[in-house]
């Protein structure tokens, strides 16, 4: 290969080189920022295809998108002397990549400045209001606040806050557990005034109940009492009716039903004269009927 050819074929290679170290490529989520030897000579903001000097400048990409804090969880004195834990996050966009690469160079140097710039708003503005108000509808008002202080701030690092939310706000651990503790002693306290009432309530209804039913008892023995005397009025009324009717036959039931409950078991045993008024419907051996009856003794002359 001829010399000439050589040297050709080297220069093509260094300009093929020299092209590719030349061009650069923004992102539409990113933008750059072109160095010489270190110092800044321009930001480029418009995505597309680049070219810088090859070998003498160098690009720094920053990131266009939103960006995104969580802080760690402060604990906060309100202005009530009532302490309130809370934890926060924040979104911020680089809107000036010079300014942001010569004062805090990256994202995560951005993110280091930021927590004491919002830790530091947080206690300024919701330590001048009471616990109440974060609590409230004012939260949002208070947020506005915090925003705006955190902004004024961070302009110097080339950041715009979008936005400060508070992500929880919580008592402390011990105040947590004194207000637990108290909720749950309010509570025991209603449930035993509840029981109480509902133990009166349930006394008032059982001596109602208790009243009714003997009033009822009353009544219905009344009635029972009543009913068994009409009962017992008109048996007698019916025994006196059929006694007038008949007396020597009602004599003789009467006598049966004697028989029957005096002489009913086997092992009843009785001593009686054979001549007693007992036994006067009991005949003799020879059959005749002992003594006379009562019509006879109503119809004999005296």
């Amino acid at each position: 290969m001829k010399r000439g050819t050589i040297i050709i074929l080297v220069a093509l290679a260094a300009i093929v080189i020299a092209a590719f170290s030349s061009a650069y490529t923004v992102h539409q989520t990113e933008q750059a920022l072109v160095l010489q030897f270190g110092e800044p000579k321009r930001v480029v903001t418009e995505p597309g295809l680049k070219f810088k000097i090859p070998f003498v400048q160098n690009v720094v990409k920053i990131e266009k998108r939103l960006l995104a804090y969580d802080g760690a969880a402060e604990e906060i004195i309100a202005a009530d002397q009532k302490r309130l834990v809370v934890d926060t996050f924040t979104r911020f966009k680089i809107v000036d990549p010079l300014k942001f690469f010569q004062t805090v160079n990256s994202v995560e140097g951005a993110r280091g400045r930021l927590g004491p710039i919002v830790n530091s708003s947080l206690r300024q503005v919701l330590g001048s209001v009471p616990l109440s108000s974060v609590l409230t509808e004012e939260r949002s008002l208070l947020m506005q606040e915090i925003t705006a202080s955190v902004t004024a701030r961070s302009l110097a690092f080339g950041i715009a806050i979008i936005d400060v939310r508070i992500k929880r706000a919580d008592l402390p651990d011990a105040n947590s557990q004194a207000v637990y503790n108290r909720m749950k002693s309010e509570r025991d306290r209603e449930a035993q005034e509840f029981r109480a009432q509902g133990a009166e309530v349930s006394l008032r209804i059982r001596s109602a109940a208790d009243r009714e039913k003997t009033v009822l008892l009353a009544e219905a023995e009344k009635k029972s009492q009543i009913l068994r005397g009409q009962g017992d009025g008109e048996k007698n009324r019916v025994f006196a009716e059929a006694f007038g009717r008949d007396p020597e036959f009602f004599s003789f039931y009467r006598a049966m039903l004697a028989y029957e409950k005096a002489l009913g078991s086997e092992q009843t045993t009785m001593v009686l004269s054979p001549n007693s008024e007992f036994f006067r419907y009991f005949g003799d051996l020879t059959g005749n009927v002992r003594g006379r009856t009562i019509r006879e003794r109503n119809e004999a002359p005296n």
